[in-house]
């Protein structure tokens, strides 16, 4: 990839650390937010968002809905490459892993700005995947927007208590083949099934901590030799033998729903509660973790080098870290993602305000959800992606 290159003088403007001047130049403003677009809840959360900014602060907020966010990030690197360093069409993107490492290393980010806004004083820093996305530092070039946490659920009401569901990657396994047909796993890259991937591949690498170093030719093999073994032995008991996979999370909720499968998995403690909620699934369906740990990361909002509404976007990302926004993220009858924020940080009244949130009857506790296993350095899912789609892709 290329080299960061010093940004012009001009898109470094404005400096978040002069709040009051950020507020005077973001009155006006129209920010473009470039976020997936495949959640009606997650819309309708920024739609709320959008009418906060707009009559606390003047600033328009629109939502450019994607399919992928690799889709902003190639037009900001088109419009670098055109030489268009000011009045980019992306001024906010929902951001992390990959895609963050990618727009870092080209320079397609602005400065960093996160750790100087206003509403940072809230955020949880002792949360290490706040400071660094897929083993790459931020260097605040990120604002945390929300939590994840891979969690599986499965329907009680027909395949028993999670207290008998599978407890490691050895036992999904084990569980897949006495009942074959009822587990699968979105294809690569969809994130899902990428996530689940680096679980399994977290879960039987010999040794994990080499994960978070680059993948190299000499270090690939044998790391993901394993990953490659359970793949091959689960195949056959996956659902349609591992002849079709489910496009994506919505399509493999659907195949839950349905009965079609027993045991399915979401970057959300509270997706389980969610759907229950959005009467997507029955109220029978529970949430259960690998004890040992399970994937976890935190997703953030990033400013392109190029935007044309820098003020604006840095008061945008500012709201979403308000304790109000965080509240209401994470409430699962919006949307039920976690907060970024420390409650020991917060004001009494705002603790009350999470303490009392009803997560919903499929929401585990955070002290049941167990240890976060920390995403690998991106470069191993760009070559496990590639040999999935090599061996299993078609």
């Amino acid at each position: 990839m290329m080299a960061a290159q010093p940004l012009p003088a001009a898109a470094a403007d404005p400096d978040p650390a002069d709040w009051p001047a950020i507020l005077k130049a973001a009155k006006g403003e129209t920010v473009y937010f470039d976020a997936w677009g495949g959640s009606q809840n997650i819309n309708d959360y920024i739609a709320w968002a959008a009418g906060e900014v707009q009559q606390r602060y003047g600033v328009t907020l629109k939502q450019v809905k994607l399919a992928d966010t690799a889709d902003a990030v190639a037009r900001v690197v088109a419009e670098k490459t055109a030489g268009k360093d000011k009045g980019g069409s992306v001024d906010l993107i929902w951001i992390n892993g990959e895609n963050f490492v990618a727009m870092q290393r080209q320079g397609l980010l602005a400065p960093g700005f996160a750790t100087k806004l206003p509403n940072w004083r809230y955020v949880d820093t002792a949360n290490p995947t706040i400071t660094t996305d897929f083993t790459v530092p931020t260097k605040g070039q990120e604002s945390p927007w929300g939590g994840a946490k891979l969690v599986f659920f499965e329907d009680t009401a027909r395949s028993g208590p999670v207290s008998g569901m599978p407890k490691t990657a050895d036992e999904l396994l084990t569980y897949a083949k006495a009942h074959p047909g009822r587990f699968s796993y979105p294809a690569p890259p969809d994130f899902m099934g990428s996530s689940f991937l680096k679980q399994i591949l977290i879960d039987t690498t010999p040794d994990p901590a080499i994960l978070q170093k680059p993948a190299t030719d000499a270090n690939f093999e044998a790391a993901t030799a394993p990953l490659w073994a359970w793949l091959d032995a689960i195949r056959p008991a996956l659902w349609r033998q591992g002849r079709d996979y489910p496009q994506n999370y919505p399509a493999m909720k659907q195949l839950l729903a349905d009965g079609e499968l027993d045991i399915i998995f979401a970057f959300n403690p509270a997706e389980a509660s969610s759907a229950i909620a959005a009467g997507e699934l029955p109220d029978t369906v529970r949430s259960f973790v690998f004890p040992a740990g399970t994937l976890g990361n935190t997703h953030f909002v990033a400013i392109p080098y190029n935007s044309s509404a820098k003020a604006g976007a840095m008061v945008v990302a500012n709201f979403l870290l308000s304790p109000q926004a965080q509240l209401r993220k994470e409430n699962p009858q919006y949307w039920g993602d976690p907060t970024v924020l420390s409650m020991d940080k917060l004001p009494e009244t705002d603790r009350k305000a999470f303490a009392a949130l009803d997560r919903g009857v499929a929401t585990l506790p955070p002290s049941q959800l167990g240890p976060v296993l920390p995403e690998p350095d991106a470069s191993w899912m760009t070559r496990i992606e590639a040999e999935w789609k090599r061996r299993y892709g078609g």
